[in-house]
């Protein structure tokens, strides 16, 4: 169980640098690069990311919760959410999503399920 909840936390640290990036640093130098906008279009949806940080945020707290109180059913929920998330993105934002999201959060799963049926 040790290596599966490694991993979900590394997936729950992403999700919240993801958080900081849309909730802190996106109409900044840093976000601007890094989600590739104009200043104009990252101050038009300043308030839209801002939200989105916040959700991103609330997958990582569920992921947190569930490795700190030992609750496999959240743990796994929280990475079904993240998985989700990621394709979600990926279809309708950049396949780039999906390998920053999903990818992870499906290698969590996958040591997750070896360990909880091996």
């Amino acid at each position: 169980m040790l290596i599966s909840h490694f991993l979900i936390i590394v997936v729950a640290l992403i999700h919240l640098w993801i958080m900081y990036l849309e909730m802190v640093l996106w109409t900044k130098p840093k976000g601007l690069k890094i989600f590739r906008m104009s200043p104009q279009k990252a101050a038009d949806t300043k308030s839209l990311a801002f939200n989105q940080g916040l959700y991103n945020g609330f997958l990582a707290l569920a992921l947190i919760w569930g490795v700190v109180e030992g609750q496999q059913q959240m743990q796994l929920y929280g990475l079904v959410c993240v998985f989700m998330a990621g394709v979600a993105g990926a279809v309708t934002v950049g396949k780039k999503i999906f390998f920053v999201q999903s990818v992870p959060a499906l290698i969590a799963m996958l040591a997750f399920w070896q360990f909880q049926y091996a």
